[in-house]
């Protein structure tokens, strides 16, 4: 029997879709009939998305948000409900990092922000548990949705200077596999909560930390791509493919699994 990738009609939430990677995730999406509700900090940066989407002949909603809000996150949710009556994924792609919860060359651990690791961690996990919670109920009043979670290299193999942002992608997979038993426990097989584990790709945040002004590879940058079999960083667009089919009924038997998308570099010893 062939497997059933299709997404037609369905509804997606994408937070942080304004972003590089929620961004090219919403546009994919699109292209394969989702009906996509974007979610990011400012109105003006959800609506570039919603435009982009819009342009290509796809359907799109936007809406200024705080991932850590419940009541901002529960009063979009009513206002998706008004419109489609339904939500079937929702992709958690709100995060970042602060300098202050990281640690710099010339530093060591003893230099980290307290304030700041607090923000990058707050922001990170319950900014993915709040709309998992408040979008998975509609899911489990539906009985069926699929939730994606963006977990990280830094959770399996320690990743120099990013604490902050490293602890916290170590609570999101454990959230998701937890939150996948739950589901699937108490509200049946149709409700599905994953993730993915990007690689190594470079956007606006960590250009810097990769490449020089030259294009040519910082140390960092070299230290990764010796550890990446694949001999590159990843592009946006490759991990629309595996959110596509986690989110489609061809994954239907999959739950509480973190998907990396890394090049190989999860795999590699470096020998």
């Amino acid at each position: 029997m062939k497997p059933n990738f299709d997404l037609k009609n369905k509804v997606a939430v994408i937070t942080g879709g304004g972003g590089a990677l929620g961004g090219c995730i919403a546009q994919s999406l699109s292209q394969s009939g989702v009906k996509i509700v974007i979610l990011d900090l400012t109105q003006e940066s959800a609506q570039k998305t919603v435009d982009i989407v819009k342009k290509n002949g796809g359907t799109a909603i936007g809406f200024a948000a705080n991932v850590l809000s419940e009541e901002s996150i529960r009063a979009i949710s009513k206002e998706i409900l008004k419109r489609w009556g339904k939500v079937d994924i929702l992709l958690n792609a709100a995060g970042g990092n602060m300098p202050g919860a990281t640690i710099a060359v010339d530093q060591t651990i003893f230099d980290l922000s307290m304030d700041d690791f607090k923000k990058v961690t707050e922001l990170n996990l319950n900014g993915s548990v709040i709309p998992s919670l408040i979008f998975g109920k509609i899911m489990a009043d539906q009985e069926i949705g699929s939730i994606i979670n963006y977990s990280s290299m830094s959770v399996d193999r320690v990743i120099t200077r990013v604490v902050g942002y490293s602890a916290s992608k170590a609570g999101i997979e454990n959230f998701t596999r937890w939150m996948a038993v739950e589901m699937a426990l108490k509200f049946g097989p149709g409700v599905r909560v994953n993730a993915i584990a990007p690689g190594f790709f470079v956007g606006n945040q960590n250009r810097r930390l990769l490449l020089n002004e030259d294009g040519s590879y910082t140390e960092r940058g070299d230290t990764i791509i010796r550890n990446t079999p694949m001999k590159r960083f990843g592009e946006a667009q490759e991990l629309n493919g595996a959110i596509h089919f986690l989110c489609s009924d061809a994954a239907k038997f999959i739950t509480g699994v973190v998907l990396p998308i890394d090049g190989g570099f999860s795999a590699f010893s470096g020998v």
